[in-house]
């Protein structure tokens, strides 16, 4: 699971890879190697394999819940830490 200093991507299968309501908004990790991993898994499980992921500028159509769901949150004392 990624820390909140982790930098979060939006992604979802391309066009033709699944159908059409199966290409949710998943949210992956960026990867902090320099090169490419062989598979990017969303934070819900999800795989990608080289070339079935569409990144994405902002998030688009449905959203993965799950993924949603484990966003890493704020502590409370980083709350108003401001």
């Amino acid at each position: 699971m990624p820390d909140q200093s982790t930098p979060l991507l939006l992604v979802r299968f391309r066009a033709g890879v699944v159908g059409e309501r199966a290409r949710g908004c998943h949210i992956i990790p960026a990867p902090v190697e320099s090169a490419m991993p062989a598979r990017l898994v969303a934070l819900c499980g999800t795989e990608f394999a080289p070339g079935q992921a569409e990144l994405l500028p902002r998030p688009m159509g449905m959203p993965c819940e799950l993924c949603l769901l484990r966003i890493p949150q704020a502590r409370p004392d980083q709350l108003n830490a401001r």
